[in-house]
């Protein structure tokens, strides 16, 4: 029997959540489910890693450490080689610490774990793992073990390219779209967690693994594109008939999302198992474009390359990685998804880069230029905080960090085109990321309350305990006070055991392979940035 259930809602929050969890005149309950355990159970909001983004945030999730110990950041990660850059995507090879599921795994329980990103290739464990975020063209060989997709291929109704993302469809819409063509894009995210979920019953059902985990990412995704018509502020209920079209079938995503959050619940056992809910981060509205590469340039610390005018120069000018004078560039942002600033110290290949000696000063001059930047409607900072490396991700890793990491005051991620005025207002609001997402749980000793804000880090600590696993001692969470009953505690106390192996050739696949085995990945590398450019991570407007 099944006694612990983890599932991922990417980007819920209860901005969005105590709506749908309450009587509505028109639309009743919406998720009738998810109401009683809020009602009954354990709820918080969860605070999510210092930049709250999808690759690090779940990543703490599944490992229980923070970015700077498991080393994931962003999308994409590069390579500072003097006169140019090198990009590559984040993949499982670059996370430095054990996950849950390897854990779980030699401790003698099985798992199933699906659709989690940063999972391909994929790690030996004893279970099975689908990841997130692979084209359908290439499910198949990123799954565990070898034999899976031979298993769920043979379920009634069974997709691939329902379930995974389709990125040569979704990538001919555009950032902003008007919502009779949104209606067609959200409508394909209905087939595509219905095909997670019905993978996810087949396994529950047929495996009984000790530890089931499952994550939901159309949450996210609709979120993004049709924040209009789900933030409170935003939509009374007034507007269009195409508008009020899109509304309905987001709720209609949203029931369905209730009924598999049921049905999984009741297939593991009900009220006998540990049922934990979370997301990586919550949701705002942001309504600011903020052009930090062109302010950057403003600074004189950022140069553009010249262009001649030919149609490959203008390419590169409209590509997503910023089109830069590596020779004269002293900082600039990678990616708009990173919020990062990155500062070029002076090296062998980088000699005309900031002196070491030079660094502090530099920084701190540059966090006050970027601190400066105002709203010319408003005359309101657009950035309100700017944090260091070593405060933001300390650990071994923190040196793959940027320098800066930037905090709008919408919220917001930061464009990185050459383009100005600096900071623009957007016709529309667009949904983004926002530190505080969501923390529920039910089961056996839980007790019924809101509690405090805790950290995401929190996550992989309470389900090794729920398990009835000893938590690692390197783990970086820890169980509310609150949380538990104290009877169920006492007779259920939590037990500190040896910290997670550092992750080596005998872990599997994670930790293996180098830039030249990821380069035999173009394809899918640019299948996954085409689904980022329409997400609004790789675009600004």
């Amino acid at each position: 029997m099944t006694t612990t259930l983890l599932i991922g809602m990417d980007g819920a929050t209860f901005t969005v959540l105590d709506g749908l969890t309450t009587e509505h005149p028109e639309e009743g309950v919406v998720m009738p489910f998810l109401a009683e355990m809020i009602n009954s159970g354990y709820s918080a909001n969860l605070r999510s890693t210092k930049h709250p983004l999808t690759p690090p945030a779940w990543t703490t999730v599944f490992t229980g450490r923070t970015p700077g110990n498991h080393g994931v950041f962003d999308f994409v990660r590069f390579k500072d080689m003097g006169d140019d850059l090198y990009f590559t995507l984040y993949d499982a090879r670059d996370i430095r610490t054990e996950t849950l599921w390897q854990i779980a795994s030699r401790k003698d329980r099985s798992v199933v774990s699906l659709n989690f990103p940063m999972m391909a290739p994929p790690p030996e464990i004893n279970g099975s793992l689908v990841p997130g975020f692979v084209s359908w063209k290439h499910l198949k060989r990123n799954m565990w073990p070898s034999t899976l997709f031979d298993r769920i291929n043979s379920i009634e109704g069974f997709n691939a390219r329902e379930m995974s993302w389709d990125f040569e469809r979704e990538s001919q819409i555009g950032e902003l779209m008007p919502d009779s063509e949104l209606y067609a894009w959200v409508e394909t995210h209905l087939p595509r967690d219905e095909q997670w979920f019905n993978i996810g019953m087949y396994l529950l059902q047929n495996d009984d693994p000790d530890l089931f985990a499952l994550m939901f990412d159309g949450t996210d995704k609709i979120q993004h594109q049709a924040w209009h018509v789900l933030d409170p502020e935003l939509w009374d209920g007034t507007g269009d008939e195409a508008a009020k079209s899109v509304r309905r079938l987001v709720i209609q995503y949203f029931r369905n999302l209730d009924r598999y959050l049921q049905e999984i619940h009741a297939a593991a056992g009900g009220e006998d198992c540990h049922m934990v809910i979370v997301s990586d981060h919550g949701f705002a509205a942001s309504d600011k474009v903020v052009r930090i590469n062109a302010y950057l340039a403003e600074l004189g610390l950022l140069y553009w390359r010249e262009s001649d005018g030919s149609e490959s120069a203008k390419k590169r000018d409209l590509s997503d990685f910023a089109n830069l004078d590596w020779e004269r560039t002293l900082a600039f942002t990678p990616t708009p998804s990173s919020n990062g600033v990155v500062i070029r110290q002076k090296s062998e290949k980088n000699p005309n880069g900031v002196p070491p000696e030079e660094y502090e000063a530099f920084r701190d001059k540059l966090i006050a230029d970027l601190l400066a930047l105002r709203d010319p409607e408003t005359g309101e900072a657009v950035i309100t905080e700017v944090m260091k490396r070593e405060d933001a991700f300390p650990g071994p890793a923190m040196e793959d960090a940027p320098d800066l990491t930037l905090v709008l005051a919408d919220f917001g991620f930061v464009s990185i085109r050459n383009k100005t005025p600096f900071v623009v207002t957007r016709p529309t609001p667009f949904g983004t990321h926002h530190p505080d997402g969501v923390f529920l749980m039910s089961g056996p000793g839980v007790r019924n309350m809101r509690g405090d804000t805790m950290s995401i880090a929190n996550t992989a600590t309470i389900v090794a305990h729920a398990m009835g696993m000893e938590v690692p001692e390197d783990f970086e969470g820890v169980i509310p006070d609150d949380l538990f009953e104290p009877a169920w505690l006492a007779d259920n106390p939590v037990k500190i055991g040896p910290p997670t192996r550092p992750m080596d050739a005998e872990m599997g696949i994670v930790g293996k392979g180098d830039d030249d085995d990821r380069e035999a990945t173009d394809e899918e590398r640019e299948e996954v940035l085409e689904q980022l450019r329409l997400l609004g991570y790789l675009e600004d407007d």
